[in-house]
């Protein structure tokens, strides 16, 4: 039980952590882009028309992927439960 298995497991964490908040972040990003293309090209600087559209579409990530979510989450805490008898011993 080296330090290299700590390096390891928190190596995965951080794995799944990047995944999960990508798979939110990414599309609001994206529709954030898209907005401000369409501010810039018309010259309206709304501030609620940049900020709704980022919010209804995060909300819907989060719904659309939200049982998804979950799953990994739960197929990461039995993986790492059942690696404590290896860790410990």
């Amino acid at each position: 039980m080296g330090p290299e298995v700590f390096v390891d497991i928190f190596r995965s964490a951080l794995g799944v952590i990047v995944i999960l908040v990508s798979a939110i972040i990414v599309p609001s990003l994206l529709v954030g882009l898209v907005v401000a293309v369409f501010q810039a090209a018309t010259s309206i600087n709304e501030q609620t028309l940049s900020f709704l559209p980022r919010l209804l579409v995060t909300l819907a990530a989060i719904g659309i992927g939200g049982h998804w979510i979950v799953q990994v989450l739960m197929d990461y805490t039995i993986g790492i439960f059942n690696q404590i008898p290896q860790v410990v011993s």
